[in-house]
């Protein structure tokens, strides 16, 4: 039966550094929670402690009803998985697996069997006597997987899994883990920099920086609802429109965009425009801009665009729609989903940006 992971108010200091600040969330039983950041947000030591390897200076962990922060490595029962496999290269791939199972005295009839089902799980099982130099580097990533499975663990904890390996072996594996995860249902938590892999596989995705929680929630509510301008410029590429609040519009110039009820009148903000948001056309609409230069990306196109006020902005655009516009045409440009916030994450003003 699959266990919910509780972490209340989780601190870690490191002499005078406070790497993680009253860190909050609770890890669906059964499901993939993905802690996204950049380096040094915290998220790794997030996960060190649910394993017990590092020790909190504040705040509780749980699994179910359990409080784990206590107890051992051993008594917490997890599997984890790391970036760099850390396999035993003096033992071949059935050995790797088995390691857990002969450190907690399993049978060796026992033992001889759970391997062979997990090699068949990661599609190893040719591969059984091969050492992890034989092996590539995906393949090594399955083989740490299946021996972080071996002992049947409650709670599965990946750190930066796919990091090391190539854009398509990440993209083939993170889709067999999909695929595995809802065969297994094992409750599993993910570290991750990569916004696409989090949205890709999580169900819910806790958004960390500088230590804290930015934001939590389901994979649609964090890239169309950011809480805060890290998010919104973070998760997912931004063009990012700076301006004053005027009636609940942002200003820039002869722009309005709308969406800034909730902000103080005349208070200086910045308005979060997603690339696929930014609608061009040759006739008619609220703005017009000159276009600078266009990217082909298969069947859409990257547009960079210059707006009247000297703003920059970029815009996905299908390669139908863009009507034969070329570098140096004037095209009409509507701006939709605008996301404002009063205290921009940029704060230069007058200068958009796309992440």
């Amino acid at each position: 039966m699959s266990t919910p992971i509780v972490v209340e108010g989780l601190s870690k200091r490191f002499g005078s550094f406070e790497a993680v600040r009253d860190v909050t969330f609770t890890a669906p039983a059964g499901a993939i929670t993905a802690l996204l950041g950049p380096s040094g947000s915290g998220k790794s030591t997030v996960l060190r402690m649910i394993a017990g390897l590092e020790a909190p200076s504040a705040g509780r962990i749980f699994m179910g009803d359990e409080e784990l922060t206590p107890k051992s490595v051993q008594e917490r029962r997890v599997g984890f998985v790391f970036q760099h496999y850390a396999l035993f290269r003096h033992m071949n791939v059935a050995d790797n697996v088995a390691f857990g199972l002969r450190v907690r005295k399993e049978s060796k009839e026992a033992t001889k069997a759970r391997v062979g089902e997990l090699l068949d799980l990661v599609h190893l099982t040719p591969f059984a006597a091969r050492y992890p130099d034989q092996l590539s580097g995906g393949q090594r990533q399955r083989v740490a997987l299946a021996r972080a499975l071996a002992p049947q663990p409650k709670v599965l904890l990946l750190d930066e899994p796919f990091g090391a390996l190539d854009a398509r072996v990440r993209q083939d594996l993170r889709l067999w883990l999909d695929g595995l995860h809802r065969e297994l249902g094992v409750t599993s938590l993910l570290v991750t920099h990569d916004q696409e892999e989090a949205l890709e596989l999580a169900n819910l995705v806790v958004v960390m920086h500088e230590g804290r929680v930015e934001q939590a929630g389901t994979p649609q509510a964090i890239y169309d609802e950011p809480a805060t301008p890290f998010v919104a410029g973070f998760v997912g590429s931004a063009n990012v429109l700076h301006g004053e609040v005027v009636a609940g519009h942002v200003h820039l110039g002869s722009i309005r965009l709308p969406g800034a009820d909730h902000l103080e009148e005349g208070a200086a903000a910045a308005a979060y425009v997603r690339p696929h948001d930014v609608h061009v056309s040759d006739h008619g609409g609220d703005i017009t801009a000159v276009v600078e230069r266009i990217a082909s990306l298969g069947w859409l196109s990257r547009v960079s665009l210059r707006l009247p006020s000297g703003e920059n902005l970029v815009a996905h655009v299908p390669n139908d729609e863009l009507h034969g516009a070329t570098e140096g045409d004037q095209v009409w440009v509507d701006l939709r989903n605008a996301k404002a916030f009063a205290r921009p994450l940029l704060e230069s003003s007058g200068n958009g940006s796309s992440i």
